[in-house]
């Protein structure tokens, strides 16, 4: 998927935190649609209801920073790479390299977020309780002319807005956070991904049918409410959708092996072979970026960049032997028996183009390049 590009507005814990202008225009339509409605609450000056409105349309935009926070915190911990958070028109998500590698992790990262949420009810219903100890939480009638403080009325509409968060998430529809949890429970019971991504995604389309059915008799009654929800129907069918197409190709894809699509003739560079040798018969020739390096009995010894060879030549040292000159961070070596659909999260394939197959002894066996793994995928779809 090509990655949207968003403008940053911070970094939290070294997770770059980006808006989409789609954020833009629904932050200004929330503070148009809030305003009227906290003016005839808290009296005064239209002013005053303005400011609170912004003050509390960007607090609500704020617990959902801290809801994927938790998502990506516990990403991090799991093993995931994280991107960065994006706030869009509809929330925010969490941008990952890879997917988790058990059901028990993907569970961890998909309740991480709905906990954050579930704290911030508590934190603000606290904060209210403080306040204003005899008035209930939900008692709230926008409207109504009913007075209150100004921190009273952000404090319940955050509170309100935060459960009505928390509840649409934990729909078991994917990709909502209900949905992941759902497909990590089908994965941990059937032991098949591919089949949990299916199945949920499934649920997810029926359910976002149920919420557009939902939308579209709202909108009969003139409630504004009715747009936003064909929008998330949208969104959540779309989604769904999608992952339906990702279970079915995954299960097209169990049965390929990295063997299956390697090339089994790659270009090595033997290892007793000098750095000058190396440039001329091969880097010169070929213009790849790196190459395999393997001893007498074509055993994977490691990756021979072009970078390194050209930075030990001006260094002087052109008889240095390809096996002093191997890439340290540079791990490429898989299993030739591992399946194909455990390349598709690989960073290695993704940073280099290609990665090494080798056996149990460690016998390079064949070479496995992106362009055949999207030669795969195209055939599996």
């Amino acid at each position: 998927m090509r990655r949207r590009k968003g403008l940053q507005l911070a970094r939290v814990l070294g997770i770059p935190i980006s808006v989409g202008m789609s954020w833009l225009l629904v932050l200004f339509v929330y503070i148009l649609y809030f305003t009227g409605p906290f003016h005839e609450v808290l009296g005064g000056s239209s002013t005053k209801a303005y400011l609170v409105t912004v003050a509390t349309v960007l607090a609500l935009f704020l617990s959902i920073v801290i809801h994927e926070l938790g998502h990506a915190i516990v990403a991090r911990r799991s093993g995931l790479q994280v991107l960065g958070i994006e706030l869009w028109a509809l929330g925010g998500i969490t941008k990952t390299v890879g997917a988790s590698r058990s059901p028990f992790s993907q569970l961890r990262v998909a309740l991480a977020g709905p906990l954050a949420t579930l704290v911030v009810m508590l934190l603000c219903s606290g904060a209210l309780t403080l306040l204003a100890p005899h008035q209930a939480i939900f008692d709230l009638a926008i409207g109504s002319g009913a007075q209150t403080t100004a921190l009273g009325v952000a404090l319940k509409v955050l509170v309100l807005l935060n459960a009505a968060v928390l509840a649409l998430n934990l729909l078991p529809a994917i990709p909502l956070d209900g949905g992941q949890i759902a497909q990590a429970l089908v994965w941990w019971k059937t032991g098949d991904r591919n089949l949990a991504t299916r199945l949920t995604g499934r649920m997810g389309q029926g359910f976002s049918l149920l919420i557009g059915v939902l939308g579209l008799y709202l909108l009969a009654h003139a409630e504004s409410e009715g747009f936003w929800l064909l929008l998330i129907a949208l969104v959540v069918y779309q989604g769904a959708g999608a992952a339906v197409a990702q279970g079915s190709i995954g299960q097209r894809l169990q049965r390929l092996t990295v063997a299956d699509v390697m090339d089994r003739e790659p270009i090595t560079i033997p290892a007793e072979s000098t750095l000058l040798d190396a440039r001329d018969r091969f880097f010169s020739r070929y213009q790849w970026p790196w190459f395999a390096v393997v001893d007498p009995a074509q055993r994977f010894l490691g990756v021979l960049s072009r970078e390194r060879v050209e930075a030990e030549l001006a260094a002087g040292r052109p008889a240095l032997t390809v096996e002093d000159a191997l890439e340290e961070d540079m791990h490429v070596g898989i299993d030739l028996t591992q399946p194909l659909e455990s390349l598709l999260s690989s960073e290695a394939l993704a940073k280099l183009g290609g990665v090494v197959a080798v056996d149990g002894d460690g016998t390079l066996r064949g070479v496995v390049t992106l362009a055949q793994v999207r030669q795969a995928l195209r055939s599996a779809s």
